[in-house]
């Protein structure tokens, strides 16, 4: 009775914390601009299906994708077993779903094995990271606590999945030798390779080896369910939602903003005096901002896009301005505005709630991206095409790059010249368009 009490304690404390942690990240992300993603729900759903749950992306690499599918499949699947284990810790009893009898051990079975891919799994994850050296895991963005979180994740779920095995192995010496409360039920494949090495244990001690092993799987779970919000692993949550309400647009087309459209319209407008008075009562709203220039003026979808970002560095991997040599990093640029958002979260509803307006004299432009990374990109889009979860790091780029023309004036010198040789003849080239044919000319 004792042992379920503090076992309900421990559940409840665990569902508090992280109900705290997923009610923060999710009112960071209703910072952001409004933006429409209702449409089309029939594909929406289609590409969560595809790309989330059936993890459509990450096959194309293979090798990466298929340890990936495994880790997957297996996480998702040995949940049905953590059910049960919490149901006992609640209850008191031990294996409660045993009365399925065959379909019972089946499913054991099968969750060893799952357990056991999921070891090899990481395993090898953890070997190319810190062995082999994959390259875009060890770009400048990923040294200090992003290198290590990834670490931290793979080696727990190794040590986790060892404790499984060391509850199974000792549970089955002990339903073998009729100890009361280990009724015989389940099949264990893999933990069997143990039984040799506990089976010259008195009872007690295995049944102290068991216990400790059950508590220690089932903290570490919810001790590892409270590291997700604050690990790149909270895509395990949010890839879900962030496929949902990804772009269906054609990847080359770039949104118009509301504001330029308005001021345009008004220019066409022969009825609008720009020198009138706002009629009595009116309310003159502010000028929006062009473009972004801090977190605060992106959209919602683009704060949960930072959140939901993995840190694989696929996007960074075929960045062809990575590639040579340049300093942007596409997963720096969503690293970047999720570490801003959460430095300034707390702060902005408190100055919302006292009615204040917010300035730590930080922003998102310089002071985390320099206007460097900024004007290196390419606009190919290759980010948005790798990211296995429908990740979109250009348009945060274009955002902050449209602030730097539209609201500093602020161009290459390359580009400058483009732009006014477009203005005058009509062509980024600086001759008269009259002379454009010259080149036909025989003579």
């Amino acid at each position: 009775m004792l042992s379920s009490i503090i076992f309900i304690i421990l559940l409840i404390g665990a569902g508090v914390f992280f109900g705290k942690n997923i009610s923060k990240i999710s009112s960071n992300i209703k910072l952001g601009k409004d933006l429409d993603r209702t449409d089309n729900p029939k594909q929406r759903w289609k590409n969560m299906a595809k790309v989330a749950l059936g993890q459509g992306k990450m096959t194309r690499r293979p090798v990466a994708g298929v340890l990936h599918i495994l880790v997957y499949v297996g996480f998702v699947i040995i949940n049905i077993e953590v059910m049960e284990i919490i149901i006992d810790g609640i209850t008191g009893h031990h294996r409660i779903f045993a009365g399925a009898g065959s379909l019972y051990d089946f499913l054991i079975g099968f969750f060893e094995i799952l357990a056991f891919l999921v070891w090899i799994s990481c395993i090898i994850f953890f070997i190319r990271r810190n062995v082999i050296k994959i390259d875009r895991f060890h770009k400048p963005e990923m040294k200090g606590w992003p290198f290590d979180d990834a670490n931290i994740i793979l080696l727990s779920e190794v040590i986790l999945m060892t404790a499984l095995f060391t509850m199974n192995a000792s549970d089955s010496i002990l339903q073998a030798r009729g100890v009361h409360h280990y009724i015989e039920a389940g099949s264990f494949p893999i933990s069997q390779v143990l039984v040799p090495l506990l089976d010259g244990m008195s009872t007690g001690s295995l049944i102290f080896i068991e216990r400790s092993a059950w508590w220690f799987h089932i903290m570490g779970i919810l001790a590892f369910l409270n590291f997700l919000p604050y690990s790149k692993h909270f895509h395990i949550l949010l890839a879900f939602p962030n496929t949902y309400y990804a772009n269906l647009k054609a990847k080359g087309g770039f949104t118009n903003l509301a504001a330029v459209k308005e001021e345009v319209e008004k220019m066409f407008d022969p009825n609008f005096d720009p020198y009138a008075a706002p009629a009595e009562g009116e309310v003159v709203a502010e000028p929006e901002r062009f473009g972004a220039k801090d977190v605060l003026d992106l959209t919602w979808k683009q704060l949960m896009d930072s959140y939901t970002c993995t840190e694989c560095g696929r996007c960074t991997d075929v960045c062809p301005a990575n590639q040579t040599g340049k300093k942007l990093s596409p997963r720096k640029i969503m690293m970047n505005v999720r570490d801003r958002i959460e430095e300034i979260g707390d702060e902005v509803r408190l100055a919302k709630k006292e009615g204040k307006e917010f300035d730590d004299g930080k922003s998102l432009l310089r002071d985390y991206v320099s206007e460097e990374e900024v004007w290196a990109c390419t606009s190919c889009n290759a980010c948005v095409m790798e990211c296995p979860i429908n990740i979109d790091p250009l348009s945060v780029i274009v955002d902050l790059r449209r602030y730097l023309v539209m609201e500093e004036s602020k161009v290459p010198s390359e580009l400058a010249g483009m732009l006014t040789n477009i203005e005058n003849n009509g062509a980024p080239w600086q001759f008269s368009p009259s002379d454009r044919l010259n080149w036909a000319n025989e003579d």
